[in-house]
């Protein structure tokens, strides 16, 4: 049972790990053994995301990477291979939202920015790096998806399209290689405070809102959907695949009665 949680001599890559969730995730990861591939576009931002794990004892290095370019996806993976043998966990955690209203209000190039950095970045990052987890006897991916893609929303509908194919991704991954021990899952948080929610949680009226139709009254934070991703990538995980783990403090299940 005390090695449920040891990723001790696994390698993991984390996009979009220099802030927010991401990072948070790469510090787990490092915290419990892994060797962790910090990687988003400023590699100024990651080199600083490295420092701290390496101050706290953790294996880490800084593969900058824009996920929009496949080329660049492709020199993350090789990169990364080619510094520590092979990979084993993959986050896909980068992501972006430049729209936010309503769906027919949506520029063409909004759409396409989301729906090619949200899902065929993932789509392109996964094929690259399944063979080699499959070369190393399995491996585990998870896809940092979002409450938006189970639920309907009058401004975020193009991210929530996108987040819910995210999670069919995951689905089809674990039914494509599962026979080769590669697990695919999601994870959907709510809202969390970090810079690419920081419209949201901000203003104080939709803060205070999403605070009080929450179950346990807040919103969340980082670390809090870290642990998740230790799971899956963990022994602990390790019969679990296709799946989309919700932590949102309870929003979806229910809105608390009103005093």
């Amino acid at each position: 049972m005390k090695d449920l949680f040891d990723l001790s001599g696994k390698v993991a890559v984390i996009t979009g790990s220099s802030r927010g969730i991401g990072r948070a995730i790469a510090e787990a990861l490092a915290a419990f053994g892994a060797r962790v591939v910090v990687s988003s576009r400023k590699a100024e931002a990651c080199a600083e995301v490295v420092e701290a794990i390496r101050a706290r004892g953790g294996e880490a290095i800084a593969i900058p990477c824009h996920i929009a370019h496949k080329d660049q996806l492709a020199a993350l993976v090789e990169q990364t291979r080619a510094h520590w043998g092979g990979i084993d966990i993959l986050v896909c955690n980068a992501a972006v939202n430049p729209y936010y209203g309503p769906s027919a209000g949506i520029p063409d190039e909004a759409y396409d920015r989301i729906m090619n950095a949200n899902v065929r970045s993932n789509f392109w990052l996964c094929n690259m790096t399944i063979p080699i987890m499959v070369e190393r006897g399995g491996g585990s991916i998870i896809v940092i998806s979002s409450i938006a893609g189970l639920r309907g929303t009058p401004r975020l509908a193009v991210y929530g399209l996108s987040k819910a194919a995210d999670m069919q991704l995951v689905r089809n991954i674990a039914v494509e290689w599962g026979p080769k021990n590669i697990r695919a899952n999601c994870i959907a948080p709510g809202l969390i405070r970090t810079d690419f929610a920081r419209a949201l949680w901000e203003d104080p009226k939709l803060a205070e809102r999403r605070s009080r139709e929450t179950p346990l009254q807040r919103i969340g934070e980082p670390r809090e959907i870290a642990g998740a991703a230790v799971f899956l990538a963990a022994p602990a995980g390790s019969f679990m695949t296709g799946q989309t783990i919700v932590i949102d403090g309870g929003v979806t299940v229910g809105t608390p009665l009103e005093e």
